[in-house]
């Protein structure tokens, strides 16, 4: 009996001090804010991802665009809001390179936030438009050499995944290209099938569609492989810039001070998430590789990612003016 009554009181504790953040979590619909204007590859992801993270949560997940300043305006909105995993950021490639390109962030990259997952990683195709005489990268190449500054291409924003791996482009094939930002992939590939801008190192999942109604046509891959979802596609190292290698990723961030327990909980509705048929067959299709580990791991990616670019950066003497 006194055995029972021990174990009784024991978890009668247990229930009293358990977390009631994670009692309660969730008991609201949750946001995911989107740093970019609808219709791009970053906007895709993340509706296709809070359709089964919804499912896996049993709230309603919204998306929220919150375009501008190269992703900053709608960070800043993340690293605002209170700690309770109810408002997250779909974070990308601009969320590493910010800190070398703006010197006055409205927050600290590295403690502003606490990670959650990351969801996977994917190349940028370079793409013109499908009328275009370009059906090479060397043709590319000759162009731009024949008259330095007159070719463009465009990106979702300074600081963005576009952005660097054209400046990447440059300093490699030393070419001399002018950059044109927009306000999220959806405007710049409008443009670019207006033939306001010649071409884009879009990100995959904003290539496909177009790719695949013959509106565009893709002449690389940015990543040292082929990617399975472009395989007759080659990389830009064998098409004739020689070392050259970049990639874009999605990793789920909320608000620094977040409860341990809940960003568990949020991992874990993300890894069943993540196994949806729907988001399996999109992700599949547009080349990202859904790689979700642990808080720790996205923290550990992302650190290494910053390093990297600000050497990008500060070799290449880049800005976002």
């Amino acid at each position: 009996m006194r055995a029972f009554l021990r174990l009784a009181a024991t978890l009668a504790f247990a229930a009293l001090t358990a977390s009631p953040a994670l009692a309660a979590f969730p008991d609201k619909p949750l946001r995911i804010i989107v740093p970019f204007a609808p219709g791009g590859g970053t906007d895709a992801i993340t509706r296709s991802l809070g359709v089964s993270l919804a499912e896996a949560l049993g709230q309603p997940v919204i998306v929220d665009n919150k375009p501008g300043a190269g992703t900053i305006i709608g960070t800043d909105a993340v690293a605002k809001s209170a700690p309770d995993g109810y408002t997250l950021v779909m974070a990308t490639f601009a969320h590493a390179v910010n800190p070398a390109l703006q010197p006055k962030l409205p927050y600290d990259t590295d403690k502003a936030f606490a990670p959650v997952a990351l969801i996977g990683v994917s190349p940028n195709v370079l793409v013109v438009r499908a009328d275009r005489p370009y059906k090479t990268v060397a043709e590319v190449v000759a162009a731009a050499k024949a008259k330095p500054g007159t070719l463009t291409f465009a990106s979702q924003g300074n600081g963005t995944s576009a952005h660097l791996a054209g400046e990447l482009f440059k300093s490699l094939a030393k070419v001399d290209i002018t950059h044109v930002p927009y306000r999220g992939a959806g405007p710049a590939m409008t443009d670019l099938l207006g033939g306001q801008v010649d071409m884009m190192f879009a990100t995959a999942a904003a290539a496909r569609p177009f790719v695949s109604a013959g509106k565009m046509r893709a002449l690389a891959v940015t990543t040292a492989h082929r990617s399975p979802a472009y395989a007759d596609v080659p990389t830009l190292a064998e098409s004739g810039v020689p070392g050259y290698a970049a990639e874009s990723w999605y990793g789920l961030y909320a608000a620094a001070g977040t409860p341990k327990d809940v960003i568990a909980r949020l991992n874990d509705a993300v890894r069943r998430a993540v196994k949806a048929e729907a988001f399996v067959k999109q992700t599949q299709s547009e080349g990202l590789a859904v790689n979700v580990g642990t808080p720790q791991e996205l923290d550990r990616y992302v650190r290494a990612e910053e390093v990297r670019w600000r050497k990008v950066v500060k070799d290449g003497n880049i800005t976002v003016d």
